[in-house]
């Protein structure tokens, strides 16, 4: 699914460490992808709402966005900047602006750090990763060192998007890519089913023949899927999942991408479906 052209990276901030490596994933984003980064900043005014809010409260905010916009900059020199201050509440507000936004960045609440975060804190996260309207880019507080973009796949169309996804950014990141699809041992021997692996290498090939550059490890392993995607994480650059995979039935993140937002030791980005997407090389 491809974002229209003037549609905008937007990064969500809220003054924390982690949406500071937020603002400068997301700036490279921008950069990468030539399009214009969005700074938002959401302010929940809970006085009395038939009163405007006073200019006091909004200075810290405003003053915020400043920082924000000045690290994005030196980080990204030359980049497209603009900021938003909205009032209202932080999920409803990113939601909004997800349906318009060809990447929607923000911090994971603290889930890379500790998994037993507040549910509150959790909360925004999964929530946003589960419900936006685009590609959602969950950042960790630290930047990630340079390796190669993760991505698990399935076998399902909706995989397929993460797939597609993993490729174009590897392309722009100029790294390697790893492919890993995890399934049950064959009955003889305990090891993967050799038509999950020819399946898996038909499935890359139109992929790898549009990013002949794109130098692909692929990877078909037994066992428990959200254990091994998490063990490779910590040597990744990026890790990629479709929002539902092949469950998608689930109302909100299938088992997998929900998974590495908990457990993934780099930053995660959460693909949305495009249905009947295909890649003809």
């Amino acid at each position: 699914m491809t974002a229209p052209p003037d549609a905008l990276v937007v990064v969500g901030i809220d003054g924390s460490r982690t949406s500071m490596t937020a603002i400068r994933l997301a700036a490279r984003e921008a950069v990468l992808h030539s399009r214009p980064l969005r700074l938002v900043h959401t302010f929940n005014w809970v006085a009395d709402p038939s009163e405007p809010m006073p200019e006091e409260p909004r200075r810290p905010a405003e003053e915020l966005l400043s920082r924000a916009a000045a690290l994005a900059s030196q980080a990204q020199p030359g980049l497209d900047i603009s900021c938003a201050l909205i009032e209202g509440p932080v999920i409803t507000t990113l939601l909004r602006e997800s349906g318009s936004a060809a990447l929607l960045v923000i911090g994971d609440g603290g889930l890379g750090i500790d998994p037993d975060v507040t549910a509150s804190s959790a909360a925004t996260a999964v929530q946003i990763a589960a419900r936006a309207g685009c590609t959602v880019l969950v950042a960790r507080q630290q930047l990630p060192s340079v390796g190669p973009v993760l991505v698990g796949v399935d076998g399902s169309a909706s995989s397929l998007s993460a797939l597609d996804y993993a490729f174009d950014t590897a392309a722009r990141h100029c790294t390697d890519l790893m492919v890993v699809q995890v399934c049950d041992p064959d009955g003889t021997d305990g090891g993967p089913p050799p038509e999950v692996v020819e399946q898996l290498a038909e499935a890359v090939a139109p992929w790898q023949r549009k990013y002949p550059s794109v130098r692909v490890d692929q990877q078909v392993r037994t066992g428990d899927p959200e254990s091994a995607l998490a063990q490779e994480t910590r040597r990744a650059e990026l890790v990629v999942v479709s929002a539902r995979g092949d469950e998608p039935w689930r109302g909100m993140l299938g088992s997998v991408s929900q998974a590495m937002l908990y457990h993934s030791a780099s930053p995660v980005a959460v693909v949305r479906n495009a249905h009947g997407l295909y890649v003809q090389a």
